[in-house]
């Protein structure tokens, strides 16, 4: 690699991480219950990813990236053989303490709430939940990370949101 595809190489590695970083943060802690875990479980995959040859990622490193950091949360949680839940709203506050804090305050009680449903259901509902709406993937991403088909996820989405609707519709959430 010459020093013209070095530094362009730096800047995809560096514009990836920027995308990334904190999306798959969020996502690892779900899966290992620790902040400090889950950005040792993606610094390794940014690791994987600076030796994987960029032609066989490119054009899915969304999907690659989620894939490798699963897998790799799920080796971790294996191996401490403990799970402790860590919500959305303490990664969100561990990963963003210096960017936007008042409005992550503001949102606090309607987060809060859709947290306590959103944790009523299945594994697999809230983690095709999340990488939708938390890390913006699309369903075909979502299959490729997850194993499921297209349309299990489709469905698992439906029914978890008709739920989440339900739920905050009996609580008087929704108006």
């Amino acid at each position: 690699m010459n020093r013209t595809d070095h530094g362009e190489f730096e800047a995809w590695i560096a514009s990836v991480v920027a995308r990334y970083e904190a999306p798959l943060i969020r996502y690892a802690a779900q899966w290992t219950g620790d902040i400090d875990r889950a950005r040792d479980v993606v610094q390794d995959a940014f690791l994987r990813l600076c030796r994987e040859d960029r032609a066989q990622v490119d054009g899915h490193v969304a999907q690659w990236l989620f894939t490798v950091c699963r897998n790799r949360a799920l080796d971790v949680r294996r191996k401490e053989k403990r799970m402790k839940a860590i919500t959305d709203h303490q990664a969100a506050m561990q990963t963003s303490r210096d960017a936007a804090g008042d409005r992550l305050l503001e949102r606090h009680d309607s987060f809060e709430q859709i947290q306590r449903v959103l944790s009523t259901l299945s594994e697999n509902q809230q983690e095709v939940v999340r990488l939708k709406f938390q890390s913006g993937l699309s369903y075909r991403e979502i299959s490729d990370i997850t194993e499921l088909s297209v349309s299990n996820v489709g469905f698992l989405l439906h029914t978890a949101l008709k739920k989440i609707r339900e739920r905050l519709e009996a609580d008087g959430a929704l108006a």
